[in-house]
């Protein structure tokens, strides 16, 4: 068995985004058009205990406020904003309490039967999963994602349903439990997929599956989430996933429409511990990353040699906008994240795109020697 990886070195103050959300102002948070009404909001809001930011909530009352009056929003539109709030806020404090573990998420196929090796496979996956630290998030249906709940066992997974007309309830692994969640949009619940995981795995499935593998590898691409591992997992001798590489190889990369470096976000394979070792290995060295102004800051959970250090630096010195790479301790701006204050620090100015090569630097850093910690 892999190093095990505490459930624990996971952030509590999970940002998915990297740090790429912009730093909360207080120079402006709008108004309703009515001095005095924003005068009660602000009264009302600073009557309200324990809210970290009172400028966020007085800038949310005011901007439902004018939803709220009509003209450019329909009352359906209304309807749909309020839900998709309800929906983010009531997954919010499901996983608040899991926080600090690692998870993995689940795609698949709602239609594979337990008798077929996909399923099989998915549930040796997730079962290895939680062997090695992380629990497992599905879509809560049946076929793999049911597969993936079976694996992990009800107690480390979470379920990620979508109301649907012919899909009546949970699978059984997952079906009242705590930890099972209702969507009625697709797009809040796909929020929470990229957001509350620490990798992703996709077996083979339709429409859906396709829609939440290609959703991660955009927005890891673009760098609005943070990078983590997608694997791409079939049963023993499988080609779904070796076909769908093919295709991506001969017409978006041949047209040019992505990058020699894209092949870096993802790995295919047909082996359920070459998985399980692919997202392991990504988590050896480094932990996590974030930007402060234009620097990112790679937390390690080792330093790296200074043979080490100056070989990434070389290999990888087309990705830095400026200086050099500085390894050292927690920067000023990190206060906000007081769990990992221990960790090393790898800091430099990045240009913020080829984000395959960040991919690649990461695993170089994975791959480094490091001085061993007392």
């Amino acid at each position: 068995m892999s190093q095990h990886v505490q459930p624990g070195k996971a952030s509590q103050d999970r940002d998915f985004t990297g740090g790429m959300i912009p730093p909360t102002s207080s120079s402006y948070v709008g108004s309703t058009g009515e001095s005095d009404l924003d005068g009660r909001i602000r009264e009302l809001v600073e009557s309200v205990s324990e809210v970290p930011n009172y400028f966020l909530l007085e800038e949310m009352m005011i901007t439902a406020v004018r939803i709220a009056r009509g003209g450019a929003v329909t009352e359906g539109d209304f309807k749909l904003m309020n839900r998709a709030l309800k929906e983010m806020r009531e997954a919010n404090e499901v996983f608040h309490p899991y926080r600090n573990h690692r998870k993995v998420t689940v795609f698949g196929s709602a239609r594979t039967r337990p008798d077929e090796p996909a399923y099989e496979t998915a549930v040796e996956f997730s079962r290895r999963m939680w062997e090695e630290g992380f629990m497992t998030i599905t879509g809560a249906g049946p076929g793999i994602m049911a597969a993936g709940n079976e694996g992990a066992g009800r107690e480390n997974s979470f379920g990620l349903d979508i109301a649907l007309p012919f899909e009546a309830s949970a699978n059984e692994f997952i079906s009242g439990d705590p930890k099972l969640i209702s969507f009625n949009y697709f797009f809040t619940r796909k929020l929470s997929f990229v957001k509350e995981a620490d990798a992703a795995v996709g077996l083979p499935g339709g429409f859906g599956t396709m829609d939440e593998i290609f959703e991660a590898l955009t927005l890891i691409q673009t760098g609005k989430a943070s990078i983590y591992p997608i694997v791409l997992l079939d049963a023993k001798g499988g080609t779904y996933w070796k076909f769908w590489k093919q295709f991506v190889d001969e017409h978006l990369a041949r047209l040019g429409m992505i990058s020699e470096s894209d092949f870096h976000l993802f790995r295919v394979t047909d082996d359920v511990e070459e998985a399980v070792e692919e997202i392991l290995r990504f988590y050896r060295v480094f932990h996590s990353y974030r930007y402060v102004g234009d620097k990112i800051v790679l937390r390690l959970n080792a330093p790296l040699t200074d043979n080490a250090l100056a070989a990434v630096e070389e290999e990888f010195s087309d990705i830095l906008k400026s200086g050099r790479m500085i390894q050292g301790e927690a920067l000023e701006e990190e206060a906000d994240e007081k769990e990992l204050s221990g960790l090393v620090r790898l800091v430099f100015r990045h240009r913020r795109r080829d984000f395959g090569r960040l991919r690649q630097l990461i695993d170089a850093v994975n791959a480094a020697e490091v001085i061993e910690q007392k």
